[in-house]
């Protein structure tokens, strides 16, 4: 949401993982399923070619892994497996419509490419994409406020990911919060966000059972995150989060971190 100068460049390599034994069914119940782990490693760029134009690429690498299931009845386990592709590509556009003192109004529009692999390993159920070209345009609000002479911003935004290849359409609503401490050493920010499908499509979601890249998935996701600037050009990130509710996706918390540059 913040203006970007001319030029400004911020590059970030992260990490993303998560592991389940247990996932939200399409009734929003939990089901146990054999343990099963994604972890992403990804590089993400923002380029800000004018005041109000800022281009946004995310490449995932990402790492699918179901661990070696041991039966206590004496028969044979079922042998692990990993699939480790290259995940789906984001690409994103992002408008300044308007800027005053204390708020903004932007837009986005995000491409997503259907690069990564939609039906690895034994059962083609180790996916590291979707399989699915869509579109997300989204309208990002943002303000800056204090609290007992200390600063705080916060920012909402709703958007709608049009998806192809039967995959159902989706509501998507965010909030934030932020604050720098420390001398502006530490950016400390909360998140909750959440995905509602219009279950408008054909395609089945069973055999993905909880993956996050199944159809007709919802969830919703209550998340923090710590930001250290070590320099005026260097920082690291480490984040957390959890599901409060779901359809057709894993039950786990999730953890994330990163190393950002700024030019």
């Amino acid at each position: 949401m913040d203006s970007k100068k001319r030029n400004g460049i911020l590059y970030k390599v992260g990490a993303w993982f998560l592991e389940a034994d247990q996932h939200y069914t399409d009734q929003g119940l939990l089901d146990p399923n054999a343990t099963r782990g994604v972890f992403v490693i990804s590089v993400y760029g923002r380029h800000g070619i004018s005041d109000r134009i800022t281009l946004v690429g995310y490449i995932p690498f990402t790492r699918v892994y179901q661990n070696e299931q041991v039966f206590t009845s004496g028969n044979p386990g079922q042998p692990g497996e990993a699939v480790n592709s290259l995940g789906d590509i984001d690409l994103t556009v992002e408008i300044q419509i308007l800027k005053r003192p204390r708020w903004v109004l932007a837009t986005s529009l995000t491409l997503g490419i259907p690069s990564g692999n939609n039906s690895g390993g034994s059962d083609g159920s180790y996916q590291t994409g979707d399989g699915e070209f869509n579109q997300i345009l989204k309208v990002l609000a943002g303000t800056s406020f204090k609290i007992a002479k200390h600063s705080f911003y916060a920012k909402a935004s709703v958007g709608f990911n049009n998806r192809s290849n039967g995959f159902s359409d989706e509501i998507r609503l965010g909030i934030e919060t932020g604050s720098q401490l420390f001398k502006n050493k530490f950016l400390l920010l909360a998140r909750l966000n959440t995905i509602q499908s219009f279950f408008n499509g054909s395609l089945s979601a069973e055999n993905s059972n909880g993956s996050i890249f199944a159809n007709n998935v919802e969830v919703t996701n209550l998340g923090g995150e710590i930001n250290y600037f070590i320099t005026k050009k260097w920082s690291a990130s480490f984040g957390y989060s959890v599901p409060l509710s779901g359809k057709n996706i894993y039950k786990a918390p999730a953890v994330s971190g990163g190393i950002a540059y700024k030019l």
